[in-house]
């Protein structure tokens, strides 16, 4: 199953006004990096970045203005992503941008059954939360000090990480079988082995002692004859 993590940095926040000015993606196989990468900044034409946006990824008008338009870049997005899954983190916002950017070329939007988010399942997983980027980071373990503003590559490519973790981490590695990283078969069924396990030749000597058990017991004749521990005994 090939996906494609990816993550979108734009002008501001509403997508019927605002543009997508940068957009990263990683290549899953299988759920494996496959090592396969884009990222691209876009042109935004005559919309210009909202202060709080340029807060958030620091990405400057002036840097964007020798950088190509959406529509000059669409087919190099549209075939890096091929038939694969789009996931991003918070989806509805990244395929907001992108749908709206479709739409103004006449392009057809990126179906909805198309598309995993990974905040919904970060949800499903952790429902006490916190769920950002940032706090799944710290989750599993995944080191995001280099993460000093917002980039969709590298949220990409942190999104990577924390989505093979959600879904089983490593280990889940263990269970494909066949499941290749790269050129690198992780199992092989030809060196499977399987373990048996019989009977113990001896049983284990029993805990409580008898004095234990003779209180245990006077414990549950106080309880009454409808106490749960009562009908266990009997």
């Amino acid at each position: 199953m090939r996906e494609i993590i990816f993550d979108t940095e734009t002008t501001g926040l509403d997508n019927k006004l605002d543009r997508v000015i940068e957009i990263g993606g990683v290549e899953l196989e299988n759920h494996f990096p496959t090592g396969r990468t884009l990222h691209l900044y876009i042109n935004p034409g005559d919309r210009k970045v909202h202060p709080d946006a340029l807060a958030v990824h620091g990405i400057t008008d002036e840097s964007l203005k020798d950088k190509p338009s959406f529509g000059e870049v669409v087919e190099k997005i549209l075939e890096f992503f091929g038939e694969a899954r789009w996931v991003a983190h918070n989806a509805n916002f990244d395929m907001g941008f992108i749908n709206a950017e479709l739409d103004r070329l006449g392009r057809p939007p990126i179906l909805a059954e198309r598309v995993t988010d990974t905040l919904a399942l970060a949800r499903r997983k952790h429902p006490m939360g916190p769920n950002s980027l940032d706090a799944l980071c710290r989750r599993y373990g995944i080191d995001n000090s280099h993460r000093t503003r917002h980039g969709a590559l590298l949220d990409s490519e942190l999104l990577a990480e924390v989505y093979i973790e959600m879904l089983g981490g490593r280990q889940a590695a263990l269970g494909l079988g066949t499941a290749e990283m790269g050129r690198k078969t992780l199992v092989d069924a030809e060196d499977d082995v399987a373990l048996q396990l019989g009977a113990r030749p001896k049983p284990l000597a029993p805990r409580l002692t008898e004095e234990e058990q003779a209180a245990h017991a006077a414990m549950v004749g106080t309880m009454g004859d409808k106490a749960i521990w009562a009908k266990y005994d009997a």
